[in-house]
């Protein structure tokens, strides 16, 4: 049997299938095309048909070459067997903007549609010359224009990214598509169990980016990838710290997308699926001590929407 068959997929509230496991496309450092477009393309030659990248990453045109270079070498069959998600940055989280951005996304891609299209944040800047000036976000707007994309075709299914349960709650009072999906910051070091549990309430899927805290980041950190509890849960279980940790994701109905660009370690992350963490050990897991990496200070302030981080996070800091 094929890796990729392996590999379980969920049925989103679209009714759409999302591989259980993503390639996340946000790197600190951006590789020439030809690098990044061949490590793309060994993900799918190893079994990964989930991409996510976003129109602030500057990489969708390189996930549209792989795309493109993988049907020509019959590396895929047909576009319709990889699922590719992309993201509405915060100059274009307006009513007016979000069709046009997308129909550009759709463009750097080369693609007649998107799996999936998030709201990047629940933020609104307007680009004046080479400053940035934070705009009033309406979600209920935005979110229209979003559900219009849908209609149209364009997006198989919407969602939103870095959004609290309080932003959550006020986009449902008036959605007629629901979220198919919320991507936040998830790993063991902060596990979203409210987050988690207000999700499976409404049917909503949580994808997790920086699942091993953008460890070796400038940003990051290591109590993933040097915790204590996991190094020994790894090495009972004879598995990287990395799979423990992409393992526990899993195990709490979240999706992992993970960022390696090492070619081994990509295909480390795939075996997370064929074994399991025990109650005790997810009990263990459950001790760690709890802290937001990315707290996004540069979107609070006095002339902003939200003028301090509780507001942003709605108390989930």
């Amino acid at each position: 049997m094929d890796r990729e068959m392996q590999i379980p997929a969920v049925v989103l509230n679209s009714g759409h299938k999302m591989q259980a496991i993503g390639v996340g496309t946000s790197v600190p450092v951006l590789p020439s095309t030809e690098q990044l477009v061949s490590i793309l393309l060994h993900a799918i030659a190893a079994g990964y048909r989930h991409f996510d990248t976003a129109s602030f990453y500057g990489t969708e045109e390189h996930v549209g070459l792989a795309v493109a270079e993988a049907l020509d070498s019959s590396l895929i069959k047909s576009r319709d067997e990889i699922f590719i998600t992309s993201k509405l940055w915060c100059t274009d989280a307006h009513s007016d903007l979000v069709l046009p951005s997308l129909k550009e996304t759709l463009r750097k891609l080369g693609l007649k549609y998107v799996d999936l299209y998030l709201i990047h944040w629940p933020v609104r800047f307007r680009k004046d010359g080479d400053s940035l000036t934070i705009m009033n976000f309406d979600i209920k707007e935005t979110w229209e224009a979003m559900e219009e994309c849908c209609k149209l075709g364009l997006a198989k299914s919407i969602g939103v990214s870095n959004f609290s349960c309080a932003k959550l709650s006020k986009l449902l009072e008036n959605a007629t598509i629901r979220p198919a999906v919320n991507q936040v910051e998830m790993n063991v070091g902060w596990q979203q169990q409210k987050l988690m549990q207000f999700s499976k309430e409404n049917n909503i899927h949580v994808c997790a980016w920086s699942p091993l805290g953008a460890y070796g980041a400038s940003w990051g950190t290591n109590v993933v990838m040097e915790s204590p509890i996991l190094k020994d849960i790894a090495a009972t279980k004879n598995k990287t710290v990395a799979q423990v940790a992409l393992r526990w994701i899993y195990q709490q109905g979240a999706i992992p997308i993970v960022r390696s660009l090492n070619r081994e370690r990509m295909k480390e992350n795939l075996d997370i699926f064929d074994w399991e963490l025990t109650d005790e050990e997810i009990h263990r897991i459950g001790q760690i001590p709890q802290q937001r990496m990315c707290k996004a200070v540069e979107f609070v302030g006095p002339n902003s929407q939200y003028k301090s981080l509780e507001e942003l996070w709605d108390g989930e800091i």
